[in-house]
């Protein structure tokens, strides 16, 4: 039995190597009780394309990954 191997690639140069790039944030917000201002904790992680650079999402990555499961759904191994 054969085994189907697809990549998500960079829709810019089809390269298939990312880099995870970390952004840390602080997001403050006042509350009722209150007058101090309360603050949460938030980490982005985004995807660099190692040749172009082009950026994307974990959402746009999933989505990408969702659309090869389902082109090859059906796929016979060749």
């Amino acid at each position: 039995m054969k085994v189907i191997h697809e990549y998500f690639l960079c829709n810019a140069c089809e390269c298939k190597d990312f880099k995870l790039i970390y952004n840390f944030s602080l997001k403050f917000h006042g509350v009722n009780f209150s007058d101090d201002l309360v603050y949460d904790r938030i980490t982005d992680e985004i995807y660099q394309c190692a040749n172009c650079q082009k950026t994307f999402t974990k959402d746009q990555i999933e989505e990408g990954i969702q659309t090869i499961k389902l082109k090859n759904k059906n796929r016979e191994c060749e």
